[in-house]
């Protein structure tokens, strides 16, 4: 699949997550076989550009490109300039937010608030192609199927986001009210590919290999994307695509995998945010990782309690130097 100028070398990618895909956690699926990941939404207001949050939202060092940001805002020429600055960033590809269903989001006009507002949706995606054809930067776009299941314009979107020149659109299969209950609408997904020619990437409840070659056989989306069930489990990302590629199940990770996987990714977690901040962010990542673990229950309060980094790496070694490392993990971490 392409998106402007870059190739994919396979159809599974990173949905981008407030408060997940971060640059850390960026590497780390890329370098389990993702082939494309989208950052966390950067602001688009420039008074925010310079705090701490956003910096650490902006920084890509390091990571494989194509480099993909994630604009969110209602302005369409603010939009415009949040592009251009974060292409001057590193950006490879640009993309807007029309799919976020936070309140926060939606209640300053933003996000899938904006479905309800075709002509602004087509004043920004306009904007925001032209500010970054100049810069030979593709834009992108994601988004849901409606407001609600009453208001469901997804089509309609879609052909204006080709109209406007859109290079790919990544369709969540629910509407902004659904937040993320029910079933994804892959008859929905499918009527939106029968009308479009550029790229699309299917997005919401892809949490297996077999669901991953279900949903592309059904919908004829051109790439699929893994949100929420890649946390904790970012080994899911080569799992699909070797399914994908082959037909066949690669067998589960080991516990030995499983340690270098999370202490790798809080190793990275740590130099990104710093002891403070790093410390209290990681317990996320670190239950999804652990949660269906058969001692989970007693394992997790207990590194949840700790504060500092090394207390918290140094524990859960000594949790792994217990456990043989050729045994495969009992049940797979997956949260949902």
């Amino acid at each position: 699949m392409r998106i402007g100028s870059w190739t994919l070398s396979h159809p599974v990618c990173v949905a981008p997550m407030a408060g997940v895909t971060d640059r850390p956690y960026r590497r780390l699926c890329k370098a389990l076989g993702a082939a494309y990941a989208v950052s966390e939404m950067a602001a688009s207001n420039p008074r925010l550009w310079d705090s701490v949050k956003t910096s650490r939202r902006l920084n890509h060092d390091g990571e494989p490109d194509p480099v993909a940001v994630q604009i969110a805002g209602a302005d369409p020429d603010m939009l415009a300039e949040a592009a251009v600055f974060n292409v001057r960033k590193g950006a490879r590809i640009i993309d807007i937010n029309m799919g976020c269903p936070a309140k926060k989001v939606c209640n300053v006009a933003s996000g899938s608030a904006l479905l309800r507002d075709e002509n602004l949706v087509a004043r920004i995606l306009d904007r925001v192609v032209s500010a970054c054809a100049p810069l030979d930067v593709p834009v992108t776009l994601k988004t849901r199927t409606g407001w609600d299941r009453n208001t469901r314009n997804a089509v309609r979107i879609a052909r204006l986001a080709e109209d406007c020149g859109i290079a790919a659109l990544t369709l969540h299969g629910r509407t902004r009210c659904d937040l993320y209950t029910g079933q994804a609408e892959y008859d929905t997904l499918r009527e939106v590919r029968q009308a479009i020619r550029i790229p699309l990437i299917a997005n919401g409840d892809i949490d297996s290999p077999e669901k991953a070659r279900l949903v592309l056989d059904y919908t004829g989306a051109d790439a699929i994307m893994v949100g929420r069930a890649a946390q904790g489990r970012p080994w899911i990302f080569r799992e699909i695509a070797h399914y994908l590629a082959h037909g066949t199940r690669l067998p589960p990770p080991t516990y030995g995998e499983l340690r270098e996987h999370l202490l790798g990714h809080l190793d990275d977690h740590y130099a990104f945010y710093g002891e403070r901040t790093g410390v209290r962010s990681v317990r996320k990542h670190i239950g999804w990782y652990l949660a269906n673990l058969p001692d989970a229950d007693t394992l997790l309060p207990r590194i949840m309690a700790l504060d500092s980094t090394a207390l918290q790496s140094d524990a859960l070694r000594r949790w792994f130097d217990e456990r043989p490392a050729d045994a495969v993990l009992e049940t797979t971490p997956f949260h949902h």
